[in-house]
């Protein structure tokens, strides 16, 4: 073997063996053992520490109790004194008027809020002195005309929207819609020569207010139609298979189990002509016969310069007599007004 030769496996056997030693080595070396974590044995911290979680929720608990507690206190409070603060506005100008319908002292003003002396003197001279009992006919015939005739038609608009189909519905309802947003005084030259082109020898008349008043309350029935949205149509439906027509389904079925409604049309119809103002004094005006006034027309009188000295405490006895009726309609049939807005406050 030459030389070179030896040198080469010398080469060769080196790393071969210096390998061998390490690989020796590293499988000689002792394998350190994974530390391993001895599970809690201690049960007296545990309870202590579900003790301390329970005792925070608890804690918790409690506060949110006390936060929603004292929100809704202070709430109720905030709430009970504004409507303290508005029902003090409202009921005193009321309680004024009431005790100074008993004053004896003549004139608009008093040094003092309560009389110096009472009396019934304005009550009796309301009623032997003065043009008020007529003016009281007057403005309830004129009413109750005006509620039967508005009722019919309110009612009538209603139904015939809720259950009829034809082509021009919708139109029609959103153009009645829009056309009673607008305040009615706006078309008073209007109906004022319109009366004179109908009733030229009569338009100055009670006639003439309850057809004003009853003309245009078909534009109200939105309330209605959305109560009677909610009837059932198998009601109709079960009429017209027994024969009855619409109308008589209307009269007969619909219409008496429609007490809600009803009442609430003929509250809304006959407290709008108890307490207009503003047509009466259009189209009354001029008239020479004072005794064919309204209360509102008549009362407004009483409140001018000239006479308002003499008259003050005799409006206040008025007042309160007109104010009477309409007290009590409200106090007993309240839950049928209600009834009648939430029944016809829904989508139609």
């Amino acid at each position: 073997m030459s030389e070179k030769d030896i040198i080469m496996q010398t080469e060769l056997e080196t790393p071969v063996e210096s390998t061998a030693e390490e690989v020796v080595e590293e499988i000689t070396e002792p394998v350190q053992e994974e530390k391993v974590v001895e599970p809690l044995t201690d049960w007296s911290k545990i309870d202590e520490m579900e003790r301390q979680l329970e005792l925070s929720k608890v804690t918790i608990r409690k506060k949110s109790r006390i936060g929603m507690r004292f929100r809704r206190i202070f709430g109720n409070t905030v709430g009970q004194v504004i409507l303290t603060v508005l029902s003090i506005l409202w009921v005193v100008p009321l309680f004024y008027l009431i005790v100074q319908s008993f004053r004896k002292e003549p004139g608009a003003w008093s040094p003092t809020f309560f009389p110096q002396e009472w009396t019934l003197d304005n009550y009796k001279r309301l009623f032997t002195e003065t043009e008020f009992p007529r003016w009281y006919g007057n403005t309830l015939l004129i009413a109750v005309c005006s509620c039967l005739i508005t009722t019919l038609f309110v009612l009538a608009v209603a139904y015939a929207f809720s259950r009829v189909k034809f082509k021009a519905r919708k139109p029609i309802m959103n153009v009645m819609l829009i056309l009673g947003m607008f305040p009615g005084f706006m078309s008073m030259t209007a109906v004022y020569f319109l009366l004179k082109i109908l009733l030229p020898d009569n338009y100055q008349s009670h006639l003439s207010l309850i057809i004003v008043y009853s003309a245009g309350a078909a534009m109200s029935y939105y309330v209605a139609k959305g109560f009677f949205d909610t009837v059932p149509k198998s009601l109709d439906e079960a009429a017209r298979i027994d024969g009855a027509s619409r109308f008589r389904t209307f009269f007969k079925v619909i219409l008496p189990l429609s007490k809600s409604i009803i009442i609430y049309t003929i509250l809304i119809s006959f407290v709008a002509p108890w307490c207009d103002y503003i047509f009466v004094s259009y189209i009354m005006a001029g008239v020479p016969d004072i005794g064919m006034y309204t209360v509102s027309l008549g009362m407004y009188k009483w409140l001018e310069r000239e006479m308002i000295q003499q008259y003050f405490t005799t409006f206040c006895a008025a007042a309160v007599i007109v104010a009477t009726p309409i007290t009590i309609l409200f106090m007993f049939l309240q839950k049928y007004y209600v009834q009648g807005v939430t029944g016809g406050a829904v989508k139609g």
